[in-house]
């Protein structure tokens, strides 16, 4: 039992090693993967089986991802009304409501586990302020220049999943 102890010892360390050296390499294969801008498509909202479009049937933004572990995302609808006083700062409480309801802005760092197809977000800063300084995951799935994102608990409830294909 000792001599096929000694001989198979190198050979289980060898794949341990292997296994290891592949994770970190499928991790980084997603990571190179999810570098650069995304334009969003669609965010579909799936409240107990109530689906909706939070930011209508046209949304606007990108999700970007920088090679050194950074992501900012912008989100917003194409059908916001514009400040009838043309000042940020004088909006109606109606005005004021609508953008906030239509827009997700935020920024922080991200790190990748290809095991779980997912992307940890350290949000810095959102303008939905309950996630800032908050860790959240996100599963993700690319193929080609497309991606999926989900959100197993956005700021409006339920799940939201978030295709965004990638920006030329």
């Amino acid at each position: 039992m000792n001599a096929i102890y000694k001989v198979m010892l190198p050979t289980v360390v060898s794949i341990a090693m292997l296994d290891s050296a592949f994770s970190s390499a499928m991790a980084q294969m997603l990571k190179q993967e999810l570098v650069g801008t995304w334009e969003v498509v669609s965010v579909v909202n799936d409240n107990n089986g109530k689906k909706s479009e939070p930011y209508g049937s046209h949304p606007m933004g990108y999700l970007m991802f920088d090679p050194n572990g950074h992501v900012s995302l912008q989100l917003m609808r194409s059908d916001i009304p514009k400040v009838a006083s043309n000042n940020k700062n004088t909006g109606t409480d109606a005005e004021n409501k609508a953008v906030v309801q239509g827009t997700t802005a935020s920024f922080g760092t991200y790190k990748v586990d290809e095991k779980n197809h997912s992307v940890s977000v350290h949000y810095v800063g959102s303008s939905y302020p309950n996630w800032n300084g908050t860790d959240q995951e996100r599963s993700v799935a690319i193929t080609g220049d497309q991606m999926t994102w989900t959100d197993p608990a956005p700021p409006f409830g339920g799940t939201a999943v978030a295709t965004f294909k990638r920006a030329k």
